[in-house]
């Protein structure tokens, strides 16, 4: 009995995130797709875990009276660097005192997930939300510590200044390069190449790190134009995170809500509804997939040339490919001769040679009517 397929089945995706990425890969690779890993940056502690000490006894010295919380893991791994140097109950204590403000539900989470009870949350999840609601409360004279998240910005901060605040910033953790470079430059270059069917992010710091790989790399422009062009599905955990496509005009998907289990649903429904490249064939659905093809269900894995052609062929609809109009499709090809060959190759991976037709002194066809009907 055949195993059912999973909605996935096919799909090859991108993930260039680093933390928490195991949880969306293993989502995604239950509903049957490929997933490729390539953070494009990676979270790495405090270069000085003594400075973030220092900072946290000035802290409990001086209690602040507005504490801004951006990231639950950074939130958690403050708590975590104080009850390891032994000052876990005064940091509880003092921030217990203060007014607690979450950039979001995460952040509202780890504040509560420590015991303490978050004065306000804001629902855009940015810190920029942040920053007017303090102004808008007023702020003069008031002394606050915002938790710093990676990449801040220090125009937010120098707003509460601005406004009168005394402000200091906390760094817990900061994003450092690609634990793999080489790794996000073959996936930069396999999105350009329409082999992957969606890539998926869940940090603006990581989206746009994906950019300026791709221009290390030689590699913007067809990146840019892959995403422009709706070849590839570009997904965004929320618009945060979707900043940097927006800055070029591109329109990522994004979910209602802005977490992976939506992301991972969104992306999973948006894929499975996409049928521009489907055709129903003598021998049951075919569908193209980025790096592999769906027959009657059965994942069937294609080299880049096999997999040009048959999407050239299920474009056409079951009308007849000219050789000269495959050759054009074949990345790298010359002559005719190739096509022939790439069909070839094309009829041992379906396993179907009958699905792949020829027409004699005119081309190929798919075989979309049932089997043994004459045409």
């Amino acid at each position: 009995m055949k195993n059912r397929p999973g909605p996935l089945s096919g799909c090859t995706l991108a993930v260039t995130a680093h933390r928490r990425a195991d949880d969306l890969i293993a989502s995604f690779e239950r509903r049957g797709a490929k997933v490729l890993h390539a953070p494009t940056l990676q979270i790495v502690p405090a270069p000085d875990d003594q400075t973030l000490i220092e900072a946290t006894r000035r802290v409990i010295a001086n209690p602040p009276d507005d504490v801004v919380v951006t990231t639950a893991v950074g939130f958690r791994g403050w708590v975590e660097a104080a009850d390891t140097a032994g000052l876990a109950a005064d940091l509880l204590s003092t921030l217990e005192q203060s007014r607690l403000l979450a950039r979001g539900p995460k952040a509202r989470g780890a504040i509560r997930a420590a015991g303490l009870v978050e004065h306000w949350s804001a629902r855009s999840e940015t810190t920029a939300e942040v920053v007017e609601w303090l102004r808008d409360q007023g702020v003069s004279g008031r002394k606050i510590v915002v938790q710093l998240h990676g990449l801040s910005d220090p125009a937010l901060m120098d707003a509460l200044r601005s406004a009168g605040a005394s402000v200091r910033g906390l760094e817990v953790y900061r994003w450092g390069p690609a634990p793999d470079p080489a790794a996000v430059e073959r996936v930069i270059g396999q999105i350009c190449a329409g082999a992957v069917d969606a890539v998926v992010h869940t940090s603006a710091p990581g989206a746009q790190a994906l950019l300026d790989a791709a221009v290390l790399a030689g590699q913007y422009d067809a990146l840019v134009t892959a995403l422009r062009t709706g070849r590839v599905l570009n997904a965004c955990v929320g618009p945060v995170t979707a900043a940097p496509f927006q800055a070029l005009g591109l329109e990522p998907l994004v979910p209602d809500r802005y977490r992976l289990g939506a992301l991972i649903r969104i992306v999973t429904d948006r894929l499975t509804d996409d049928n521009a490249r489907s055709i129903e064939t003598a021998f049951g659905q075919l569908v193209i997939r980025g790096g592999a093809a769906v027959l009657d269900g059965e994942v069937l894995p294609l080299g880049p040339g096999p997999r040009a052609v048959l999407a050239a062929l299920v474009a056409a609809g079951g009308d007849v490919v000219s050789r000269p109009d495959l050759l054009a499709v074949l990345p790298g090809a010359e002559d005719v001769h190739a096509v022939e060959v790439t069909v070839n190759r094309l009829r041992t991976a379906v396993g179907r040679p009958e699905l792949v037709r020829t027409v004699v002194r005119r081309g190929y066809r798919l075989a979309v009517e049932p089997v043994g009907m004459t045409t």
